[in-house]
């Protein structure tokens, strides 16, 4: 019974490890896909910071 358990945490650690590197790899290609969307509202929102974090 105990290697039965010990047998399938094992597994369960496996699973996860390929989920984890799954989802790495489709938030990477989501950055390439949208890269210059994504660049042009960071420099959006860093240039709203700047404007405004002058006048205060």
């Amino acid at each position: 019974m105990r290697e039965l358990l010990r047998t399938f945490v094992k597994e369960e650690d496996a699973i996860s490890t390929v989920e984890i590197v799954l989802l790495i790899v489709v938030l990477i290609g989501l950055v390439i896909i949208f890269k210059s969307q994504l660049t042009s509202l960071v420099s959006s929102v860093l240039n709203k910071i700047t404007s405004q974090g002058n006048s205060i």
